[in-house]
């Protein structure tokens, strides 16, 4: 088999659609997964043991059930019960879900990582509690995580090529589209693998880069 240019040419409109799709999904992902593991995390510092534990097991549950399953449950469960979402959404969901029990223990590690002195200064100037968490405690735990956080975004972006299983016409469902119909396969897979290595590498590289500043 050779590389067929005009294959290329003609799937680069769709695999530009395809592109947008995937990262729009990520995105939203991300700002889900950001916010979630957020909430999760502040939970876990819950005085009550009735917060803690039940968000502990939830958490622990979602975090080891494969991301698919999850995915296919959403879509294909949830509407049993008459809850229906399209499949941009459900995957939205799905990756938002999933990777905010992995952004809570970043945010967990970045809160354990204030100095208990802060807490302290807090209580001194009598805040209270919502006003520690907003002024004091969350900048400089956020301000320690934001690589740990970005790399996770690159891992749901390569994870989202799991929503054309459930018809998300992103960059892969494209090429699988453009396969079926002209019968050529290589120059459509390659060009997605490559539009992966071009968003994927680069942000890595840009997140390392970041990890090194903040920890000097």
């Amino acid at each position: 088999m050779t590389w067929n240019w005009d294959v290329a040419k003609d799937f680069l409109p769709e695999l530009g659609r395809g592109l947008l799709i995937t990262l729009e999904a990520t995105a939203l992902g991300s700002i889900l997964a950001f916010a979630l593991g957020l909430v999760w995390a502040m939970a876990f510092r819950s005085p009550t043991r009735f917060v803690r534990w039940p968000v502990a097991a939830v958490v622990e549950f979602i975090r080891n059930t494969p991301l698919l399953v999850q995915l296919f449950f959403f879509y294909y469960v949830l509407p049993t019960w008459d809850i229906k979402f399209s499949a941009l959404t459900t995957g939205v969901i799905a990756l938002g879900l999933h990777y905010s029990t992995y952004t809570a223990e970043v945010y967990r590690a970045g809160i354990d990582g204030v100095p208990n002195g802060q807490w302290e200064a807090a209580t001194a100037l009598s805040l209270s509690r919502g006003r520690t968490w907003t002024a004091v405690i969350l900048p400089q735990a956020i301000r320690r995580v934001v690589p740990a956080l970005g790399n996770y975004v690159i891992a749901m972006l390569k994870d989202s090529p799991m929503l054309a299983l459930i018809g998300v016409v992103d960059m892969l469902q494209k090429a699988r589209a453009e396969g079926a119909s002209s019968f050529q396969y290589i120059e459509p897979y390659t060009m997605v693998g490559i539009a992966f290595i071009v968003i994927a590498y680069p942000a890595s590289l840009l997140m390392r880069a970041l990890e090194r500043r903040l920890g000097h």
